[in-house]
């Protein structure tokens, strides 16, 4: 069991999940309110959730210990994942679970071109199929068929 919790395939896997579960959770949630609104409940959840994990595990370490560029890129990070909230609140208020679910996946594609271009990975001919795979995929579960 131990190495299960220090393998990476473990943590994704149970990220999925709790992704999947977001997005029912969310889709009730928004029914009757604002997604905006939705998205600062969420927000204030989370980052009560995420204060209470770096106190019981003693992770805090001092703000002024990080670089100005490790600030910066956090900062980024931050801003584009507020971004990546109110708009998949939005488009849940606006359609179907199983349907806006898929689509927000396509940032596995997005990570995946990303990565390559700004951070000069390689993929390989197969992981570039499992790419088209995941597009194709996307676009036959949003169908509206």
């Amino acid at each position: 069991m131990r190495m299960f919790f220090g393998h990476w395939w473990f943590w994704a896997l149970l990220s999925a999940a709790f992704a999947a579960l977001t997005a029912i959770f969310a889709k009730v949630g928004v029914e009757n309110v604002n997604s905006d609104y939705a998205t600062f409940i969420r927000t204030c959840v989370i980052l009560l959730a995420a204060g209470a994990m770096l106190y019981l595990t003693g992770s805090w370490q001092p703000p002024a210990s990080l670089s100005a560029r490790t600030w910066i890129f956090l900062v980024l990070s931050g801003l584009a994942t507020g971004a990546s909230w109110l708009c998949y609140f939005r488009a849940l208020k606006l359609g179907d679970a199983s349907r806006v679910a898929p689509v927000d996946k396509l940032s596995v594609v997005f990570v995946a071109v990303f990565a390559v271009l700004f951070l000069g990975e390689r993929l390989s001919l197969p992981n570039w199929l499992g790419v088209v795979m995941i597009t194709l995929g996307v676009v036959l579960v949003a169908y509206r068929g």
